[in-house]
């Protein structure tokens, strides 16, 4: 596929490269068709059907997320986003920790305005059997890695996680997504992790203090985790507990 090829709708993208690779996600890869326009193919021939179908109503509802051109078998075309990630903007000390912390909350705030769709065909949970539902959509993967900072504004991105759920839920994943960051001595941003894992528990207007346990639990499962990886987990957990209990006291 060429810059400026049209996608016919309702039809697939060719089966080869289609262009310069932007991203390598834990299930799929993002390719630039051309500026406007980004092709996300799974590796294992997923369907991309479910997340095509939240990706557009969480459009119709105003959020912030990549329109959806066309989607075939295990491609999606959507439109293509410029910006640095939050996390490449935390990198090059353009965005502070707490300013970081709060377009998180915000977007979290936003996406659970968004009931979950009425008629959905919900995803065959394989990785995540026990996963159960709720009356907003959720997004399962919020971090600073997956937020593309736009001349618009802050926009999400990797959509392949998202069910319908419970605020509480999403907003404890991300704190445990933080946290395994912030639990790994090895790493080399460990200290900021803590900070932003304080900083967005405090800018949350929602407690995922009573959803620990089962976040704790989808990341467990996780398979995307390497071995040592998986092993963070517990400790991560313990260390959102344990700053949540510190922000009661407070």
């Amino acid at each position: 596929m060429h810059p400026g090829d049209v996608v016919p709708q309702g039809s697939a993208p060719p089966a080869d490269v289609p262009g310069p690779l932007l991203a390598e996600g834990a299930s799929a890869d993002v390719y630039a068709l051309d500026d406007a326009r980004v092709l996300r193919r799974y590796r294992e021939g997923r369907d991309a059907t479910p997340e095509v179908e939240l990706l557009r109503h969480v459009r119709d509802h105003g959020f912030p997320a990549p329109d959806v051109i066309d989607a075939g078998g295990s491609d999606i075309v959507m439109t293509r986003l410029h910006g640095p990630t939050l996390l490449q903007a935390l990198g090059a000390g353009e965005v502070t920790l707490a300013d970081a912390a709060q377009v998180m909350a915000d977007l979290h705030g936003m996406l659970h305005a968004v009931p979950a769709p009425a008629s959905w065909h919900l995803p065959q949970d394989r990785d995540w059997p026990h996963l159960g539902g709720g009356p907003v959509v959720v997004h399962l993967d919020l971090h600073p890695g997956n937020v593309i900072l736009t001349e618009d504004g802050p926009a999400l991105v990797d959509w392949a996680n998202a069910r319908a759920g419970t605020p509480e839920l999403d907003v404890a994943v991300t704190a445990v997504l933080v946290a395994e960051v912030a639990v790994d001595a090895g790493g080399d941003y460990s200290q900021a992790a803590r900070a932003l894992l304080a900083a967005f528990l405090h800018a949350s207007v929602v407690s995922p203090a009573g959803a620990v346990d089962d976040a704790a639990a989808l990341r467990a499962v996780a398979p995307v985790l390497l071995p040592g990886e998986r092993e963070l987990v517990p400790e991560a957990a313990a260390l959102v507990r344990a700053m949540l209990d510190l922000t009661a006291q407070g």
